[in-house]
């Protein structure tokens, strides 16, 4: 317990050695630049105390949980026992196939939850009037998360070149961005960027480092990196093609009706 507490300690120092910067530069700009008093000080005082500790013992439960678990998941279901195959004997890419359903279950689970998401999606839904529904927004973008994380472990695997994938999957992006709707367009390269963030990328690290770290042939420092970029770049893809599917689906009814009116 008393480890616990000095580490805690240690970890609300640095946070507070970071987040410092940027209380500064808030307080130079109000009262130097703006020469306006601070509004609602105690709450703003309030408010960074809470930021502060939240910061600190969300980076505590990064070292000593969401770290650890996505390590551990990642060695336990490529292990050979687990997956039927004798130490020595060649594995083929689909004997992984738990580790690519762990993968996409893990991604959509942690998209989902994604504080910076869920706000993308509820500020979304005011501008739009409620044309985009906030959960149908985080389902989309939960999906391309989930593809593509079952893709990345898929490269880890198979020790495919990463340049491969993304340029393939910049290339899909650039011409569903030429046909999609263009008032979804900067929405849906936002959505690849919100879920980069607090609760997905420790996860999807860890899980990619010990992954590459149990594949006999991978190297963590070349392999184990890059599920982060697939979760960045699939999303993009998928909220492009809902906004497609929809605007085909609103042409083809409305002709429909225009037909029956006739």
């Amino acid at each position: 317990m008393v480890d616990y507490l000095i580490d805690f300690a240690l970890v609300l120092f640095y946070t507070m050695r970071d987040v410092l910067p940027i209380i500064l530069l808030i307080i130079f700009f109000q009262l130097v630049v703006l020469k306006q008093p601070i509004p609602h000080l105690k709450k703003m005082i309030l408010g960074g105390i809470y930021v502060v500790l939240g910061l600190a013992l969300f980076l505590m439960g990064l070292e000593k949980a969401l770290f650890p678990v996505g390590k551990i998941m990642a060695t336990q279901l490529s292990d050979p026992a687990f997956i039927g195959v004798a130490e020595s004997e060649l594995v083929n890419w689909w004997s992984y196939y738990w580790i690519y359903i762990f993968a996409a279950m893990i991604g959509f689970a942690t998209t989902i939850a994604e504080p910076s998401l869920i706000a993308v999606a509820l500020k979304a839904g005011e501008v739009s009037a409620g044309t985009i529904k906030p959960w149908g927004l985080r389902i989309t973008v939960a999906i391309g998360v989930a593809l593509a994380l079952a893709l990345g472990t898929f490269r880890i695997v198979t020790g495919t070149p990463l340049f491969i994938y993304i340029m393939a999957g910049y290339f899909i992006v650039i011409i569903q961005t030429i046909f999609a709707p263009r008032k979804l367009i900067a929405l849906a390269y936002d959505s690849g960027g919100v879920t980069t963030s607090t609760v997905t990328v420790p996860l999807v690290a860890a899980l990619g480092l010990g992954l590459s770290s149990a594949v006999p042939g991978r190297n963590p420092a070349i392999d184990g990196f890059g599920l982060i970029a697939f979760a960045s770049l699939f999303p993009i893809i998928t909220v492009l093609g809902y906004a497609q599917f929809m605007e085909l689906k609103t042409r083809l009814l409305k002709i429909k009706t225009e037909k029956d009116a006739i």
